[in-house]
């Protein structure tokens, strides 16, 4: 995606989603001492830093803001050398674009093979019931392709590699060291818990629905803590919040799925600043309102 496309999704996205309170991102920061998080408008990309390696998953809009916000957690975008993406979407893979800043050019990116196909436009990437097709995303860096179960060694780092098909055909999620699941766009939390991602946004809804049930399935039998980490609503640990309403899906225009405490207008960033991200840890989501 262009950078002038990333600027009209931008005005596009603010003038249907406002109000809706729909985008909760979480602000720059750090959720813990492994995962530090960049606000870029709505969208959140992550960083997983072990024993001196970090990688990046997700690479976010076309952002003019990305190096400035990655200084504030002192992270060089020079250091970067892996980049996880979990699907092709405008606001996940524009810091890859041919005119973007280029910030990671020398970086290798691991998408997954089905995903692939949006990349190369053997499939184009359609929204909104398939009225819309958003613009192909083109990109000069050196790929891996992943399947589904594959586990990939970043230094000391375990990703292991889960497919979960539906709100993109080959959209990936990724179990960090067991214990940090990054979701992308599969799940969406509400103030009772977690739903199928945005219905409008989806390329098949009840092949969503399935692979959230899928994926929930997955994570039971590890009988461990998971953290959960969203791309646009933020985490949670408690993985019976997340997943409590799995069989439904968030529809953005309706008030049942409206959260009070997120912002009127999620392209207003004026609360993401640098005294934050050095001083506020990124908290996450309440659950004492669960039903």
């Amino acid at each position: 995606m262009a950078r002038k496309d990333s600027e009209n999704q931008k005005k596009s996205m603010s003038r249907l989603f406002r109000g809706k309170a729909i985008f909760k991102p979480l602000n720059t920061g750090w959720i813990d001492e492994h995962v530090a998080c960049v606000r870029e408008w709505i969208a959140n990309i992550f960083f997983y830093t072990k024993n001196g390696t970090t990688v990046m998953i997700d690479a976010g809009y076309n952002y003019e803001r990305l190096a400035e916000k990655m200084g504030w957690l002192d992270i060089d975008p020079a250091s970067i050398q892996q980049i996880f993406i979990t699907h092709q979407d405008t606001d996940h893979v524009g810091a890859l674009e041919r005119d973007s800043d280029l910030l990671f050019k020398n970086a290798t990116v691991y998408i997954g093979e089905i995903e692939n196909r949006y990349l190369t436009g053997e499939v184009r990437r359609k929204v909104f019931h398939g009225l819309y097709k958003l613009p192909l995303v083109k990109t000069d860096n050196q790929k891996i392709l992943l399947k589904d179960g594959e586990i990939i060694h970043i230094g000391d780092i375990k990703i292991e590699c889960i497919l979960v098909p539906g709100h993109t055909w080959g959209h990936m999620v990724y179990l960090i060291d067991d214990e940090y699941l990054f979701t992308g766009d599969t799940i969406w939390f509400g103030v009772d818990g977690g739903y199928s991602f945005l219905s409008t946004l989806a390329e098949d809804n009840k092949l969503a629905v399935r692979s959230l049930e899928k994926l929930e399935k997955n994570l039971c039998t590890r009988k461990q803590p998971i953290k959960i980490i969203t791309g646009h609503t933020g985490w949670t640990d408690d993985l019976g919040f997340a997943y409590l309403h799995r069989r439904e899906l968030c529809k953005p225009f309706a008030k049942k799925y409206t959260d009070p405490s997120a912002p009127y207008d999620g392209y207003v960033e004026d609360d993401d600043t640098e005294e934050g991200a050095r001083s506020i840890p990124l908290t996450k989501v309440r659950t004492e309102e669960k039903v």
